[in-house]
C-alpha cells in the first residue's frame, strides 16, 4: 500500500500559468491511501477539488483553520479576529481583503487573504492588535489565528484517521507549507518552492509545479 499523502494546491497541483494540472487527477485518483489537499485557500475550494477528483473529501482549508475528514468537519480559526482586521483595513483607505468582488475572501471561514499590495508593516500591526499572525503564501498574505496551521490541521486528519503525522507524504512550495514538512515523515518541495518551503523540505524535486509532484508520486510509488 502507498503512504498517505498531503498536498498543496496553487503553486504546487497546478501548471505555471494556472489551474489545475489535468495529468494529476489520474495518479490521485487511483492513490490508494489516503490523500489531503492542504491548501490556503479557503474551505469551499478544496472540497470542490475532491469532488472532480473524485477523491474521498479529506481537506486542511485556510492554513489549518477549517479541517473535513470524511464528514467530520472542524472549524479552528478565528473568524472574529479576521472580520475585525478586514474592517480596519477598510477604514485606513485599504481593500478588505482583495478589492472588491473580492472572491478571495467571499467563503472564507477562518481567516483572511491579503493582497500583497497592503503594506506588510501595516498589515502585521493590525494582526498583532487583534492576536493573529502572517503567514505568506508567496501570493497573498493570510492573517490567520497563530493557533492553526497546516500541521494542526493534518494533526487532527491523523486523529479522525487513526494514523500518525509521520507515515504521511508532504508536497508543496510555500512558507506555509514548511510547519507541515517538520511534521511529516518525508517531505517535497517542487522546484519553484520558496526558500523556506525549499529549506525545511527533505527533497527538492527537479520537476516545478505540477511535475514536481509528479515526480515526488513516481517515486514514493516505487518504494
Amino acid at each position: 500500500m502507498s503512504r498517505p499523502l498531503a498536498i498543496d494546491i496553487d503553486g504546487t497541483m497546478t501548471r505555471s500559468a494556472g489551474g489545475i494540472d489535468e495529468r494529476l487527477f489520474a495518479p490521485l485518483r487511483r492513490w490508494d491511501a489516503p490523500v489531503v489537499l492542504a491548501t490556503g485557500k479557503s474551505f469551499a475550494y478544496p472540497v470542490a477539488l475532491c469532488t472532480f477528483l473524485d477523491i474521498p473529501e479529506r481537506v486542511i482549508a485556510e492554513n489549518g483553520g477549517v479541517i473535513l475528514v470524511d464528514g467530520d468537519l472542524t472549524v479552528a480559526g478565528d473568524a472574529t479576529a479576521a472580520r475585525q482586521v478586514a474592517e480596519r483595513l477598510r477604514q485606513g483607505g485599504y481593500p478588505g481583503g482583495w478589492p472588491e468582488p473580492d472572491m478571495h475572501n467571499r467563503w472564507r471561514e477562518t481567516e483572511l487573504s491579503v493582497t500583497r499590495s497592503v503594506p506588510l508593516e501595516l498589515l502585521d500591526d493590525l494582526a498583532a492588535e487583534h492576536g493573529q499572525t502572517i503567514v505568506d503564501s508567496g501570493y497573498a498574505y493570510h492573517v490567520k489565528s497563530p493557533s492553526v496551521s497546516k500541521a494542526t490541521g493534518l494533526r487532527r486528519v491523523c486523529d479522525r484517521l487513526d494514523l500518525d503525522p509521520g507515515a504521511f507524504v508532504a508536497v508543496g512550495d510555500s512558507a506555509n507549507d514548511a510547519e507541515l514538512f517538520d511534521v511529516v515523515g518525508r517531505s517535497y518541495a517542487v522546484a519553484n518552492a520558496d526558500e523556506t518551503a525549499a529549506e525545511r523540505a527533505d527533497v527538492q524535486t527537479e520537476g516545478a509545479f505540477a511535475d514536481g509532484v509528479l515526480e515526488a508520486l513516481d517515486e514514493v510509488a516505487a518504494e
